[in-house]
């Protein structure tokens, strides 16, 4: 994948609210020091964020009642 959007992403969860709650809670685990998910070793934790959202390799926590 040459370019990850936000399109890519809402495909795999429920809104924008959704999205931007998984992306930054992916990220802050990723600045911490978790291992990501897909291989991306030029990118910022955000951006691998985003991959991995849009490769189904991070989803939503059962439960998370994210409606809008």
């Amino acid at each position: 994948m040459a370019r990850v959007t936000v399109e890519d992403c809402l495909h795999h969860v429920p809104n924008r609210f959704a999205l931007v709650h998984l992306a930054s809670r992916r990220t802050k685990q990723l600045m911490k020091g978790s291992k990501p998910q897909v291989d991306a070793p030029n990118n910022k934790p955000a951006v691998i964020a985003l991959r991995e959202i849009a490769e189904r390799r991070c989803r939503l926590p059962e439960g998370w009642d994210v409606t809008v």
